[in-house]
């Protein structure tokens, strides 16, 4: 157990991945959709039928590989493989596209041994060029080779998803249920586009547990709003966002239900990996130097505060004062009050970590040598109580700088 899971119902397993959970291989290759020799093409492959849950972009412009997902979940609840691919979005691409997601569909299905309709599919990458499928198709011929349930295969497979992502994202956790060890586990990529609801970001999680697709989908759907949809990069949403959660059922025990008295332990864990997940994707924004956590408290209630926080942790100035490590709290009162939510300007408290730098909306003296020190750490925790009332919420983000528009300014070239 890790000082950050004490007390909590789970522990961290230590080189976990997506294939802790039983009955879950992966693996990932190169096929040449990238221009470099990195990994492109991935697969997790369930060997029975999961249940299954996901949340999707919020985009109005929504890639091809969601729609076959979402076919593919329509069909029964259930899935056995998710094929993905980087380097290209395969988004605004019209009927080739699509024609494409479902041929890729297809062709795993005939080259792992799988039923088409219990295929997810997802695709990052660059917006508005057609998949070099002759590529796509002889890698889905490899690919079923490349799957194993050891560590290195699912290094392979969080390799694939990457793009302008600099580390791989992964997680696991053990949680007791029922006198059972079940394992819940995910990969993400994501490192630009990324703002609420969803963003740039494909987020994978496994387990092992024994839960219905409509149960996992209403876990699924609340830990994403507490995570994955309280971060902020860039402020764009983009058009492939895909959270898909697959449930093996192979841990054994009794159904996870709302009545099970493991309900909330397990949900606990699934929660804590999609958190660990966002803030993870938060933390390598592009060319980010440092993970921005905004803490409110004493809001009307929980949404007006994560209103509140998803504001601050989004402002461009406030992004940019915390890389130039200037404690500028006006900038963080400003973001406040331009939210829209109820707010008295007299009475709000803002701290960068543990420095008081407003207090009932007045300036209070500070060190700005020790504040200075603060802001040059890798994390930084904006504190901001409006003592208005019960409302906590809190976000994460990244700062502002120059490689972010160097990054962006030639993404497509």
């Amino acid at each position: 157990m890790t000082q950050e899971t004490a007390g909590k119902p789970f522990t961290i397993v230590q080189d976990g991945s997506v294939t802790t959970p039983a009955g879950f291989r992966a693996g990932g290759l190169h096929c040449g959709l990238k221009k470099t020799s990195r990994n492109d093409l991935g697969a997790i492959v369930c060997e029975v039928p999961a249940a299954a849950a996901a949340v999707y972009t919020t985009n109005k412009v929504q890639a091809a590989p969601i729609k076959v997902t979402r076919e593919s979940l329509a069909a029964g609840g259930r899935l056995r493989a998710l094929l993905v691919n980087s380097g290209n979005a395969n988004a605004c691409t019209g009927k080739q596209g699509e024609a494409d997601a479902y041929e890729m569909r297809s062709a795993f299905a005939a080259a792992a041994g799988i039923p088409a309709e219990q295929i997810a599919v997802a695709s990052t990458g660059v917006i508005g060029e057609l998949l070099k499928m002759d590529r796509v198709r002889e890698g889905i011929g490899r690919l079923p080779q490349q799957l194993a349930g050891d560590d290195r295969s699912a290094n392979e497979f969080c390799q694939a998803i990457l793009t302008t992502d600099l580390v791989k994202k992964s997680i696991c956790v053990a949680v007791e249920a029922g006198g059972r060890t079940i394992h819940v586990a995910g990969a993400a990529k994501g490192s630009g586009m990324i703002h609420p609801n969803m963003a740039t970001m494909l987020g994978f999680v496994t387990t092992d547990a024994n839960i219905g697709s409509e149960a996992l989908q209403s876990l699924l759907s609340s830990a994403t709003d507490r995570t994955f949809n309280m971060i902020t990069v860039d402020g764009d949403t983009s058009t492939n966002d895909m959270l898909v959660a697959m449930a093996s059922g192979l841990a054994g025990g009794e159904e996870l239900t709302p009545l099970h008295p493991d309900w909330n332990s397990f949900g606990d864990a699934l929660r804590y990996v999609c958190e660990v997940l966002a803030k993870a994707i938060a933390r390598d924004g592009e060319g980010a130097t440092k993970l921005v956590e905004v803490r409110v408290s004493g809001a009307q209630s929980d949404r007006s505060a994560a209103a509140i926080a998803k504001t601050i942790v989004g402002s461009s100035l406030v992004k940019s004062a915390v890389f130039g490590a200037d404690a500028n709290w006006g900038r963080i009162i400003a973001a406040a009050g331009r939210a829209g939510e109820p707010l008295d300007p007299d009475s709000v408290d803002i701290s960068l970590g543990p420095i008081l730098t407003l207090k009932e909306s007045r300036p209070v003296a500070f060190d700005e040598e020790a504040a200075l020190e603060y802001l040059k750490g890798d994390t930084v925790e904006i504190i901001v109580d409006l003592h208005i009332g019960g409302g906590a919420a809190v976000a994460w983000g990244c700062d502002l700088t120059y490689d972010y528009v160097r990054i962006n300014a030639a993404y497509r070239t």
